[in-house]
């Protein structure tokens, strides 16, 4: 039988790391991607001393297998030679035996040596999805010039949380007969699109967009300008902090169509 129902009861067990990485990859991608942290921030690998790297807490999803520093763990790194420079690689090794029983362990594949401009060293080939034996799996670079080794390079990509990618999707934040507000965030920084179908017309009127959900609420009041083509269209917009979005017409004889305005701003 080809077709297994992975997540069902089987009477048995049959769920294989095989199954858990292949779907994980699905979802994040083939690759290896280093995880934010539970303090909000991608960990970095730095050296503890001239033959020292400290690799910190850290997450990874490595060809679809998580994997995880709990502690913080130092690998050594062989002394330079002066007036050479040499580049290290700091590496997950994995290996898969004949039983089918996987491991990983930290590793340095170390550079060649030379007087001029230092290349990485060759990463031997191999997959996990491809159920290689070995695989390398660089994940920081530490460039040494002659006897000092230098700040450690990422190499790894970084994973945003899916809070983060859901932040950067359009949303609608306001909609109604009249119109709507659409937005992007990324972090604290918010773009809003106002699409509105028509307008008060009283030289002073004013208009209720609505209110901003939370979360996409300016830190502090905005306010911004806004000129029609035909030169009766002109209004002033202001989002309040607590989310209140209002417009008011800036005298003179207004016109009653529909209008297209954006802006951008700091949320709380």
């Amino acid at each position: 039988m080809t077709m297994n129902l992975i997540t069902g009861k089987a009477g048995a067990p049959h769920i294989t790391s095989s199954d858990q990485g292949a779907m994980q990859a699905g979802l994040v991608g083939n690759g290896n991607y280093l995880l934010q942290g539970s303090d909000g921030k991608f960990p970095a690998v730095t050296m503890q001393s001239a033959n020292k790297a400290l690799i910190p807490v850290l997450n990874l999803v490595i060809e679809g297998r998580y994997a995880r520093v709990t502690a913080a763990e130092t690998v050594t790194i062989e002394s330079g030679v002066t007036g050479r420079n040499r580049n290290d690689l700091i590496c997950v090794k994995y290996t898969r035996d004949s039983n089918n029983i996987e491991t990983i362990a930290l590793a340095v594949l170390k550079g060649t040596a030379t007087s001029g401009t230092a290349a990485d060293p060759t990463v031997p080939s191999g997959s996990i999805l491809n159920n290689s034996g070995t695989v390398w799996i660089p994940i920081a670079r530490i460039p040494i010039s002659g006897i000092t080794a230098g700040t450690p390079v990422m190499l790894v990509k970084q994973l945003p949380p899916m809070s983060q990618l859901w932040d950067s999707v359009t949303q609608t934040l306001i909609t109604c007969q009249y119109g709507k507000v659409t937005g992007v965030k990324a972090g604290n920084v918010v773009q809003i699109l106002v699409e509105w179908k028509s307008a008060a017309t009283a030289s002073w009127d004013t208009g209720n967009f609505g209110v901003l959900p939370a979360g996409w609420r300016p830190l502090i009041t905005t306010r911004w300008a806004y000129s029609g083509r035909d030169g009766s269209s002109q209004r002033d917009f202001t989002i309040l902090p607590d989310g209140k979005f209002t417009y008011r017409n800036l005298g003179g004889s207004q016109n009653g169509e529909g209008f297209v305005t954006s802006a951008s701003y700091i949320t709380a």
